[in-house]
């Protein structure tokens, strides 16, 4: 006991705190080297993204640390070597980190405490934004499916209505049939004729070509149309299609005309007064063919128009899935197009695109 000087009279009556003190204060200044030596590590593979003032108050943390484990390393060295003035300047300089850590602590609170609260509200938007592309993606999952069950009706058809043409036109030259039934039989044989026009256009809009091919716009428009004519009947709407110039580009057959539905089911579900119009204009020139899409509806809010083209942003409110106007964009951005947007509250929307001949 004669060789603990420092702590003799305060150890002599139970010897085994000796140990218990040393090994402990030796364990909390082992960690604390190791919190500092993990803050400056994180500190180097961050500095790209830490701002200075946060990578100096960081530093100063990380000395803290060190500073603290080191009183608990001169109680060791204390307990057997009476070095108190080492002892001593251990405190003070803890002393002084501290205070500056403190501090810096107080001025940076709204900082930290704006940081959690944004970070906690950007998670809850994230998890909101991951909801809402899965339910996009199990409508784009449901809509390919409907598109193959669209491919397989439409390819079946097919066969009985030929034969229902065949028969209709038999009925039609039999020399013992009477005019009324020939009439009869005629507008059948039409009807069957706009069946199998409707799903030529079906499979022309869902079949995609695996190489770009010339794709004449103003046949593609056509064949949008013959599938929106229900939607054109029921709302009363004037459709039309005005064309000059070579419209054929090189391009996805099944993407041309994914572009002109979208724009044109758009347009035709916008305007709300029977008799409204809804315009194509084809415009072929030297380098490409300029497409104009215009109705005269309700037009766009101005709110939603800078971010009309972005996924999940829709003109339609919460009737729409903020899928097809993206589409478009990146489809015509992919044949190395492009597509604007001009809008006035009360006088339509106009979208004018340009299909360059070559990607």
């Amino acid at each position: 006991m004669g060789s603990l000087v420092p702590h003799a009279v305060c150890w002599a009556s139970s010897p085994k705190l000796i140990w218990t003190m040393v090994v402990t204060n030796f364990i909390t200044f082992l960690s604390y080297v190791t919190i500092c030596a993990t803050l400056l590590f994180l500190l180097r593979h961050t500095r790209r993204v830490i701002a200075k003032d946060w990578a100096y108050f960081t530093v100063g943390f990380a000395l803290f640390i060190v500073a603290c484990g080191s009183t608990h390393f001169f109680e060791v060295i204390t307990t057997w070597i009476p070095v108190f003035w080492a002892s001593a300047w251990a405190n003070i300089i803890t002393a002084f980190l501290s205070a500056y850590v403190a501090v810096m602590l107080i001025l940076r609170a709204h900082k930290i405490a704006f940081g959690i609260n944004d970070y906690a509200s950007r998670l809850a938007k994230t998890e909101h934004d991951r909801q809402e592309l899965q339910e996009s993606l199990i409508a784009a999952q449901k809509l390919e499916e409907w598109s193959r069950l669209s491919a397989a009706v439409s390819h079946e058809i097919r066969g009985p209505l030929e034969a229902i043409q065949n028969l209709q036109h038999l009925i039609q030259t039999s020399d013992d049939v009477s005019p009324e039934i020939a009439d009869f039989a005629r507008a059948s044989a039409e009807e069957a004729a706009q069946v199998m026009t409707i799903s030529e256009a079906s499979l022309s809009l869902i079949r995609q070509g695996k190489h770009r091919e010339p794709i004449d716009i103003r046949e593609a428009s056509d064949s949008v149309r013959v599938l929106l004519n229900p939607l054109i009947r029921q709302k009363s709407i004037v459709f039309s299609v005005q064309d000059q110039g070579d419209c054929v580009v090189q391009a996805y057959a099944g993407e041309v005309r994914q572009v002109l539905l979208n724009l044109l089911r758009n347009a035709c579900e916008a305007v709300t007064r029977p008799g409204s119009k809804v315009t194509v204009t084809l415009d072929g020139q030297d380098e490409g063919v300029a497409v104009v899409v215009a109705d005269d509806g309700p037009g766009i809010p101005p709110s939603v128009l800078p971010e009309l083209f972005e996924f999940g942003i829709s003109s339609k409110g919460s009737s729409g899935n903020g899928i097809g106007l993206w589409a478009v964009k990146h489809i015509l951005t992919k044949h190395g197009g492009k597509i604007s947007v001009d809008s006035k509250v009360g006088k339509g929307a106009r979208f004018d695109l340009w299909w360059p001949r070559a990607a």
